[in-house]
């Protein structure tokens, strides 16, 4: 049986992120990490937008492949320190994906576009950029935003929440505002954007 690039793409996309030494406990099966958050994007792209092209598939597959490699604490503890990790993980995440995206025969043109998409160029300009965007966020604040919670005062979070809340469209507003958050992160929410 054949498959297509994009089979091979994402079963070695998988394979790498299957190698997270960190893991995460959902529902109560252990993965690793990048693994689940891999399968939440994927999942939540194909909710949200159905017809997203094979570019937008792969990019939100592959958005934290082997995230671990470059670690935080590699970097300064500040302001500046955080933007460049994030500039830097960008990048290792586009390339490490072209890397396996030519092995599984797709076009340097197809590559290209793959790689703006994960570098998140033209947000709010590009019309897929901002589905990946949507689709990011969406997946913070249906997964990630409990944890957060937990681990930054009420105006540390509404800050994020706001962040948050501005990177996405008014299709993904819609979208979020669908998600079942607990009571006190609905309020939590309500309250940062003035609802």
């Amino acid at each position: 049986m054949t498959t297509t690039p994009f089979q091979n793409a994402s079963t070695w996309i998988d394979a790498e992120n299957a190698q997270d030494p960190n893991h995460e406990t959902y529902q109560s099966k252990t993965y690793p990490k990048e693994l689940l958050y891999s399968n939440r994007m994927y999942e939540r792209l194909m909710d949200f937008h159905p017809n997203a092209s094979e570019a937008v598939q792969i990019a939100s597959k592959a958005q934290h492949i082997c995230r671990w490699k470059i670690a935080r604490e590699s970097y300064p503890m500040d302001r500046v320190g955080y933007l460049k990790w994030r500039e830097d993980l960008k990048k290792f995440h586009a390339k490490t994906t072209a890397v396996i995206l030519e092995k599984a025969g797709y076009n340097e043109e197809f590559i290209a576009r793959v790689s703006f998409l994960i570098e998140k160029k033209l947000l709010k300009k590009d019309e897929e950029t901002q589905l990946l965007e949507d689709v990011i966020c969406l997946v913070f604040l249906e997964y990630y935003l409990d944890p957060f919670v937990h681990k930054h005062d009420r105006e540390k979070m509404k800050n994020i929440i706001l962040k948050t809340w501005n990177k996405m469209s008014e299709k993904g507003h819609q979208e979020a505002l669908k998600i079942n958050f607990s009571p006190e992160n609905l309020e939590l929410i309500k309250e940062a954007l003035g609802l």
